[in-house]
């Protein structure tokens, strides 16, 4: 099974080596018929503090780091 690749904006650097990274969807409700919009946060591992808050980022599903923390950093995507 392939691994899960979101794209976001960091909204928060200030964990040692984690940020945490907005991701929005888009999907049509299927009774509605009516576009939703979903936010959802990630926590991500970023080993060298390198990515402040407004990056773009895309964040690729990795092992575990801690409890919350499940998506490792893959890229600027500026």
């Amino acid at each position: 099974m392939p691994k899960k690749v979101l794209t976001g904006i960091v909204v928060s650097d200030k964990p040692n080596k984690t940020i945490t990274v907005l991701i929005e969807r888009k999907y049509s409700h299927p009774v509605l018929k009516k576009i939703v919009k979903v936010k959802k946060k990630y926590n991500a591992h970023d080993e060298n503090n390198k990515y402040k808050n407004g990056d773009k980022v895309s964040i690729i599903e990795s092992k575990p780091y801690s409890k919350n923390k499940r998506f490792l950093v893959m890229e600027n995507s500026k």
